[in-house]
């Protein structure tokens, strides 16, 4: 019988199939950070045990964090106490913390790949819904609400009903200018918001194959953005060249049995999907959200939507969006003014997103009237910046590099745009609100981001390539 990647995955790791039911998964990685973990701890506590397996659980502070002078004090009390409830929580069940000050700080969907926690065949939760981004290395990675936490720090094994399968085919090769970010923009526009509700989805195709394993994270990463309860990517060579010698990665004769079976992971020719689609590489230009969810996207020489072409269940959403936008229908995109521009999030805030970003900035100067934020995803990351000189590009073109974090990407720290600015951002949501009351998000690649810094408006990157 023809299985596809998941079911392989998912099929190793089931313990019980209760009947008309969910499934017990077992879980082999879990990570945690200062957001959810409080409640789940709190049950550990008040039921009197301790975490099952607590080498299988990674601890991160990221959400809350400052990414500023985070020698001090965070400021924000809720923030503040958070951290100080991981760190006390941590200590107390045997956690490992990679928390403020720790060189393996940095957002939890970061540290996990650049690690080598992170490998083919594994199934792994966080209470995060961007936790599907380690799915680009063939796992089966969603995330979880605060009492699977719980659940699965008790027991390592969380209640899961299996989803419907579904896979997206890129092929071709893209056009300059057009990055991961672009692709998964592109699919959202067109699938929506929701095209993939309850489906796990395996990204496949010749366009998708020839990414960088954080070309893929930034893929699987924003999966959960159209309604999938995870996305995976098949692990090959270009996986295993990224993971070995990672500091948890196998080693010796232990790397050659685990390489031996992640090649087993890949679905079978005649597998069958639940649903499947298949789109043009070639037809994907520089992307950028106009709305309020990340479906909302066109290409960057494109106009916004008018009521008049889009159908009845739409129109109000549409109506809805721009007021809160401040822009208007058939209104070009191209153009735009922007205030704040924000590189960063577990989205794109790897050394790759940076050093493309550096590449394109070098010799030029941000636009008067724009601020940029630059959030390195890990302390790591951070330190190859420093290291290649990228810091000292961005500082010569009035880019601040800040310190790791979820930063902008929600207003849950420090880091928020005023109401009513706009903001293009490599992250992955653009709810209202999300960075900060009254704030407008306009998602878009670093590239593109990048370029908007310099011209101080939404731009077309190719214009400005060589």
């Amino acid at each position: 019988m023809a299985h596809t990647l998941f079911d392989k995955i998912w099929d190793a790791h089931v313990v019980k199939t209760i009947e008309d039911g969910p499934s017990v998964l077992y879980i082999d990685k879990h990570f945690i950070h200062e957001v959810t973990s409080p409640q789940a701890f709190a049950g550990l506590n008040k039921r009197g045990i301790k975490v099952f397996r607590p080498k299988q659980t990674i601890a991160t502070a990221d959400h809350n964090v400052p990414t500023l002078n985070q020698h001090l004090p965070i400021k924000e009390e809720q923030s503040r106490l958070q951290v100080e409830a991981l760190i006390k929580n941590c200590g107390e069940h045997g956690v490992e913390l990679y928390g403020l000050g720790h060189p393996f700080q940095g957002i939890v969907h970061v540290i996990g790949p650049e690690l080598g926690i992170t490998q083919p065949g594994n199934t792994i939760v966080c209470g995060d819904s961007h936790t599907s981004t380690h799915g680009a290395f063939g796992a089966i990675a969603f995330g979880i609400g605060t009492s699977e936490v719980e659940m699965v720090l008790s027991t390592q094994c969380v209640l899961q009903g299996k989803p419907k399968l579904m896979r997206i085919n890129i092929e071709g090769e893209l056009n300059k200018g057009v990055v991961s970010k672009d692709i998964v923009l592109y699919i959202l526009s067109k699938i929506t918001a929701s095209g993939a509700t309850g489906h796990a989805v395996e990204f496949a195709g010749s366009a998708i194959t020839a990414l960088s394993m954080e070309a893929r994270m930034t893929i699987c990463n924003m999966s959960i953005e159209m309604g999938a309860r995870c996305g995976l990517i098949a692990p090959d060579e270009t996986t295993f060249s990224y993971i070995k010698g990672r500091k948890f990665a196998p080693e010796g004769a232990a790397w050659d049995k685990a390489v031996a079976q992640w090649k087993t992971l890949f679905t079978d020719a005649d597998a069958k999907f639940d649903k499947e689609i298949t789109l043009n590489a070639a037809d994907i230009t520089p992307m950028i959200t106009y709305g309020t969810n990340p479906g909302m996207g066109i290409g960057v020489n494109e106009n916004i939507p008018t009521t008049a072409n889009v159908n009845d269940n739409d129109r109000s959403g549409l109506e809805k969006s721009l007021a809160y936008m401040g822009l208007h229908q058939g209104q070009p995109i191209k153009g735009q003014k922007i205030d704040y521009v924000f590189i960063g999030s577990c989205t794109n805030s790897r050394i790759e997103d940076l050093r493309m970003v550096a590449s394109f900035v070098k010799g030029k100067q941000k636009a008067d009237g724009v601020e940029v934020w630059i959030v390195p995803g890990s302390k790591q990351v951070e330190k190859q910046a420093i290291e290649e000189g990228i810091d000292k590009v961005f500082e010569a073109a009035g880019f601040q590099l800040r310190q790791p974090g979820c930063s902008a990407c929600l207003g849950m720290n420090e880091d928020k745009i005023p109401a009513g600015k706009y903001c293009i951002s490599t992250s992955n949501r653009n709810f209202e609100g999300r960075q900060g009351a009254g704030a407008r998000t306009l998602l878009a690649s670093p590239l593109s981001a990048a370029a908007a810094a310099v011209t101080g408006v939404i731009t077309d990157v190719r214009e400005l390539l060589n």
